[in-house]
C-alpha cells in the first residue's frame, strides 16, 4: 500500500470497487478522484494555514544569534515544504480540470487508460506505468 493509499483510509475514502461491466472512468469513477483530490487538496490547503500561524506565533526577534539563526533554518524548511505543496495544489486543480473535460485517467503519452489503482496511489498520474518507466529511463540515461 502506498502513503498516499494510506492517506485515503485517513480522509474515509475507500479504495474503488468497479462494477461489473462498468465502463472506465464512467461517472461515478470520476467523482471517486473528484472526492480523492477535493479532500487531497483541503488537508494541504490546511497545512498551509498551519503554517502560516505558526510562523505568525513563533515569530520572535533572538537575541542569541544561533537561537534565531535555527528559527530561520526552520521557517526557511517550513517554507520550501509549502511551496512544494503549493506547486501540488496546483497540480490537483489541474486534474480535477482534466476530469472535467473527460480527459482523465487516459496516458498523455499513449493514450491507453492509467488504471484505477495507479491512479489511487497517484492520483495525478498523466502518465500510465510503461511511459512513466520509459521517461524515468531517458532521464537517468541523460543525467549519466
Amino acid at each position: 500500500m502506498s502513503n498516499f493509499q494510506a492517506d485515503l483510509n485517513i480522509m474515509g475514502i475507500a479504495p474503488y470497487k468497479a462494477k461489473k461491466g462498468e465502463e472506465y472512468m464512467c461517472e461515478r469513477q470520476k467523482e471517486h478522484f473528484r472526492n480523492i483530490l477535493n479532500s487531497w487538496k483541503k488537508v494541504l490547503m490546511e497545512e498551509v494555514d498551519r503554517t502560516v500561524h505558526h510562523m505568525q506565533d513563533e515569530a520572535a526577534n533572538f537575541p542569541d544569534p544561533s537561537d534565531r539563526a535555527t528559527q530561520e533554518e526552520e521557517f526557511s524548511l517550513e517554507l520550501r515544504t509549502r511551496d512544494r505543496e503549493r506547486k501540488l495544489i496546483k497540480k490537483i486543480e489541474r486534474t480535477l480540470e482534466r476530469i472535467d473535460e473527460d480527459e482523465y485517467g487516459y496516458c498523455d503519452a499513449c493514450g491507453v487508460e492509467i488504471g484505477i489503482r495507479r491512479l489511487e496511489a497517484r492520483p495525478t498520474a498523466t502518465l500510465c506505468i510503461d511511459c512513466k518507466t520509459l521517461e524515468e529511463i531517458r532521464e537517468k540515461q541523460g543525467n549519466s
